[in-house]
């Protein structure tokens, strides 16, 4: 029935010439086609029509010769199509809106397709791009041209076969607006509902950020401005400098030489005063001598910077940190401090009195090395003093122990006598030989002499134990002596280690008195005539940068916890 429909719609446009020459141009392949099934068509033609038998269908005829010459041709090639190529085309994964367009485009063609893939196939073998832009509007084109005046309903078309029978011409669909046109309409109106609904969340993301940026940022800059220009206590600075100095007595030599004069001297001495004039002993010092915290809980400071009453010493210090500020310059050894207070006067007080407090500690610091260094020489000189005592003590009673002044000379002594009484004794000896060499010697006279040199040798024998051998259970000579000699020489060596000491406390004098620090005022505290604090303009800018900056860094934190939660 599909075929002898297409039969039919293949006949009537070889009678309308209209319909013939308003068709769109075709590919060769396809017009070789037409021009066979025409030639079919005219062979039929000149054949005697069949009488028409009524097959139940209604004044539809039965299929002639040439229908079955098309049918046989459609069969043909439908049946030399290869099923590779049908396969191949369904694994392209076209839509049904595409396969649609395939068939009606073989459809306006005239190609005897059986199927939406085989529309495609025939569409392809004829040379004709079913999905091509062009060939799709040239298809419309071709449908407008092809429409008569009359509706497609009422028209009517005679049989070429001349058998006067009237066919229904193919009834054409309504001309409705491309899918392509009207999916180009849909984008355009979604781009310009996107841009609308873009625009309306761009502004109010803007208003959002301005009302956050006014009530986190700009109000309380304005709330601060406010409190600087028209609240905060006008408040006054007295500035000061001083340098600690240090004594250089002339002759100062060695690695204590090169930096003597220099800053690098009293750094740490200028580091313990600042910590010192920033510490809570001197706060209390200032406040009892002062009066310092009274002063910051007036009632007419304001009530930020006033010191409340009741107040901790911790609070009064935060405060005296806040308003004396103390830095020291190690470039040039100079320390600078600042002052500030309600009144001028009171401010210079302030500053006076804590260069004082600088002094005091100055004079501290340094007498207490110069104590330590003086104390440790004066023991030595002392121990080295009573140790000399002690030794010279023991030399006069070992003497008045043995009864000798001096063990050397009494060494001398003995040993001269020793010497004299050996002379003698070698005259006797002499004379008693020569006495002897006579041929007849006088024994009287020999008598004598022998009797002298016995003695002589006994008196020697005598003096010689006495430099060896103690009298009487008592010491020798010799022990006397060496204890005599060892107690001299502990005497010297106690002269030569407090004559050491005696240097050693003048040296340590003389250290002592270069230890000496002075302070030396450089700027003197004044009291201003104009109030120093509060900085409006600046403090209000630090403040907006401040606000700024809390404001950015908690956006900036919500924004990535957001970003993370939403992961």
């Amino acid at each position: 029935m599909t075929i002898k429909l297409r039969v039919k719609r293949y006949n009537l446009r070889r009678a309308d010439p209209a319909a013939a020459t308003s068709t769109a141009p075709v590919q060769p392949a396809l017009r070789a086609a037409r021009s066979a099934k025409s030639a079919v068509a005219a062979m039929s033609a000149n054949r005697p029509a069949p009488p028409v038998v009524d097959d139940g269908f209604g004044d539809a005829p039965f299929p002639t010769a040439s229908d079955q010459v098309v049918a046989m041709m459609a069969a043909g090639s439908q049946s030399a199509a290869a099923p590779a190529d049908l396969d191949q085309i369904r694994q392209e994964g076209l839509t049904g809106r595409q396969l649609r367009m395939a068939r009606r485009m073989a459809q306006k063609y005239g190609l005897p397709a059986t199927s939406d893939f085989d529309a495609v196939r025939l569409l392809r073998a004829a040379g004709i791009d079913p999905f091509q832009k062009s060939t799709i509007i040239q298809m419309i084109t071709a449908d407008e041209a092809d429409s008569p005046e009359a509706p497609p309903s009422t028209a009517m078309a005679v049989s070429p076969r001349g058998d006067g029978v009237r066919l229904p011409q193919t009834i054409k669909p309504i001309k409705v607006p491309s899918t392509e046109v009207r999916a180009e309409d849909s984008h355009l109106s979604d781009l310009q509902r996107i841009q609308r609904d873009l625009a309306k969340r761009r502004r109010r993301k803007s208003a959002l950020l301005t009302a956050r940026l006014f009530f986190f940022v700009f109000l309380p800059t304005l709330l601060a401005g406010w409190y600087y220009y028209g609240v905060a206590t006008p408040l006054y600075a007295t500035k000061a400098e001083f340098v600690i100095q240090q004594a250089d007595p002339a002759g100062t030599q060695g690695m204590g030489g090169l930096l003597s004069g220099t800053q690098f001297a009293t750094s740490q001495d200028s580091i313990a005063v600042q910590g010192y004039l920033q510490s809570r002993d001197a706060m209390l010092r200032l406040d009892a001598d002062k009066g310092f915290i009274a002063h910051f809980s007036d009632p007419a400071i304001d009530p930020i910077q006033r010191l409340p009453e009741g107040a901790t010493r911790e609070d009064a210090y935060k405060i005296y940190k806040r308003n004396v500020k103390i830095s020291y310059d190690p470039t040039e050894g100079i320390i600078k401090m600042e002052v500030i207070a309600a009144n001028p006067e009171v401010s210079a007080a302030f500053s006076t009195a804590l260069i004082g407090y600088a002094e005091e500690q100055v004079d501290h610091l340094t007498q207490r090395l110069r104590e330590d260094q003086m104390r440790g020489a004066r023991e030595s000189y002392e121990l080295a003093e009573a140790a000399m005592m002690a030794a010279q003590r023991r030399v006069v009673e070992l003497q008045e122990q043995f009864k000798v002044l001096s063990s050397e000379v009494e060494v001398g002594l003995i040993t001269t006598q020793i010497g004299q009484l050996e002379t003698q004794l070698s005259t006797e000896r002499l004379g008693l030989a020569q006495m002897e060499s006579n041929a007849r010697p006088n024994p009287a006279r020999m008598e004598p002499v022998k009797r002298r040199i016995a003695t002589l040798e006994r008196e020697i024998a005598t003096l010689r134990s006495r430099l060896t051998e103690g009298q009487n259970g008592g010491q020798s000579l010799a022990q006397v002596q060496s204890e005599l000699l060892m107690a001299q020489t502990d005497v010297q060596t106690r002269q030569l280690l407090l004559a050491q000491s005696l240097q050693s406390m003048e040296t340590a004098r003389t250290d002592a008195n270069r230890q000496v620090r002075y302070l030396s005022l450089s700027v003197s505290p004044t009291p201003p005539d104009e109030a120093a604090y509060p900085r409006a303009f600046e403090n209000t800018m630090v403040a907006l940068l401040v606000f700024a900056g809390i404001y950015l860094m908690l956006s900036m934190t919500a924004a990535i916890l957001r970003e993370q939660v939403s992961a």
